[in-house]
Formats: structure tokens, sequence, C-alpha cells
């Protein structure tokens, strides 16, 4: 797959009224909710209608899946089953929740995307990109962020936050170290193709990456509005 392929695929948002996209992604423990609900808070206060929303799960649908795609103690899922499970999810989310509220003017702040589907399934169960790089267009309807925020730091550091090592409690965390260093691989090779991703050092305190957080969307979306 060419370097241009990914960027043509994420780094070009579908003309939408009003609203805006934006995607915090990272791997585990790396403080995406949090940061994602002080992102919320703050540009409220700056007078946006905003909705906060995540992957996968915000949807009924998306809960019998998220369940499915994260009980540890069910039946094995195939790398291929998995991904059709994320993207069944991504587009009841798109139709059910991102798309109405973006066609109302809302800013929509999203606890993961497509580029966790790359990084996870892609780089981390090992399918190719040029096949999961289509079907996610077509699950997200042509949808893109105007802004994702990669919220990096390393897998160990971000495991033993969440109290996951050496203990693993869902299926995605129970694929161990090199499975989450393959992941966080991608999410910077994925990052580095993309013109509207901003990588942030989460290893800094919660209010360094805090401050990080409001410096890109104001450069990147707030100060095209002034």
């Amino acid at each position: 797959m060419s370097k241009s392929s990914t960027s043509d695929a994420t780094a070009n948002p579908k003309s939408l009224p009003r609203g805006r996209l934006i995607v915090l992604e990272g791997t585990e423990g790396c403080g995406k909710s949090s940061q994602s609900a002080r992102l919320v808070t703050w540009l409220e206060a700056l007078g946006k209608k905003v909705l906060a929303t995540h992957e996968p799960g915000d949807t009924p649908l998306g809960a019998h899946l998220r369940g499915l795609l994260l009980d540890n103690h069910g039946p094995p899922i195939s790398p291929h089953a998995e991904v059709f499970l994320f993207l069944a999810d991504r587009a009841q989310h798109l139709a059910e929740v991102i798309l109405p509220a973006l066609e109302d003017g809302r800013w929509v702040v999203c606890d993961r995307f497509s580029m966790s589907t790359l990084a996870y399934q892609g780089f981390g169960r090992g399918l190719p990109l040029d096949l999961l790089l289509p079907m996610d267009e077509f699950a997200r309807q042509g949808v893109s962020p105007h802004l994702t925020l990669l919220l990096d730091l390393p897998v160990e550091v971000g495991l033993a936050r969440i109290g996951r090592l050496p203990l693993f409690t869902d299926r995605i965390e129970s694929r161990g170290l090199d499975f989450h260093k393959r992941v966080r691989e991608g999410f910077l090779t994925l990052a580095r193709r993309d013109p509207n991703c901003v990588v942030i050092d989460a290893t800094q305190s919660e209010e360094q990456v805090c401050s990080a957080v409001r410096r890109a969307v104001d450069e990147r979306l707030l100060k095209a509005e002034r």
C-alpha cells in the first residue's frame, strides 16, 4: 500500500454542515477518556454544542457488539470476523450518532475511530491495510475526522497505569506486550501519513496533555472560525 493511499483515505474530511469531528486515539491507558471529557467541557465553555461519544458500543447495537468483542470468556473470534464486528459498530455509530450530530452543527468528540481499526486489526492482528482501508471507508460513509489527536506513550506505561500488568482482563488487553507494541507502531505510522493528525506526548502530566490537546484544537480548528 502506498503512502498516498493511506493519506487519501484518512486526511480529507467529507464536507459536512457546521459540525466538526475530533477523534482521540491511542493505546491502552493513554488517557483518552479523561482527555475527551476535559475537551468536551472546554469546548462547551467556548459556546460550542458538543457531543461526547466512543467506539465501540455507543449505540444499542454497538453495546451488544462491544460485549462480543471484549468478553475474554466468550468464544474465539477470528481476525476477519473481529474486523467486521468493529466495522458494523462504526457503520451504526455513524448513522445513529455521529452524522445526526454533525448535521445539527455539533462538535463531536469521539474516543476511538478508524485509526484504531487500522492500528489494532491491521498492524496488531496482521490484516492487510489495502483490504482494511476501503472496508473502513465504506463503513464510515466517507466521513473522516477533521482532527485526530494521538496520545502516545510506551505500552508498558499505559498498561501499568490501568493495572493490567501482569494481569489482563478483556480480549484486547490479553494479547500481550508484543501485540500492543505493534499497535503503537501502527498508530505512529498512520499518524505520520495523516496531515490531520497531531501526536501528543502522553507521558506528560494530565494537565500538560490537556494543554497540548487544547492548543492543537485551537490551532487546527478554532482559529479558522475567527
